[in-house]
Parts: structure tokens; sequence; C-alpha cells
């Protein structure tokens, strides 16, 4: 019965920690475009670079990804 905790908490972390974020991002009306604004020499939009970020870097780069799509109080 303990591995099954073990597999069972290995699976939340991965739930929480990199596919609910990378949901986020895609499915976010504020993530970006899918296509590179024009005259970029980039070929990829920022929404597609938001994603990578957050499969490379898990929870915190959904915080960065959350942290820049904050409204600005004046």
């Amino acid at each position: 019965m303990a591995g099954m905790e073990e597999k069972l908490l290995a699976w939340a972390i991965l739930g929480l920690g990199w596919l609910l974020p990378l949901l986020h991002v895609t499915l976010s009306p504020r993530g970006g475009s899918w296509t590179p604004p024009p005259g970029s020499s980039c070929p990829l939009g920022p929404r597609v670079g938001w994603i990578v970020l957050v499969l490379l870097l898990g929870p915190v780069g959904w915080l960065l990804f959350w942290r820049s799509r904050r409204r600005l109080r004046t």
C-alpha cells in the first residue's frame, strides 16, 4: 500500500506542478498571440515562449507568467 501512495503523490506533483500551469498558460486570454509580432526575427509567438518556460521551469515558470500578466495599479 505504501507504493500506491508514493505513486499518487508523484502524479499529484506532476499534475499540480506542470500540467495545470501549462493548461493555464495555454488557455489564458492574456497569454499573448500564437504568432510572432510583425517584424520580429523570432519565429515563435509570445504564448509559445511562455509554454516553453512553463515546461522547463514548472511552477516557477508559471509564477513568472502570472506575475508578468498582473495589472499595474496606478
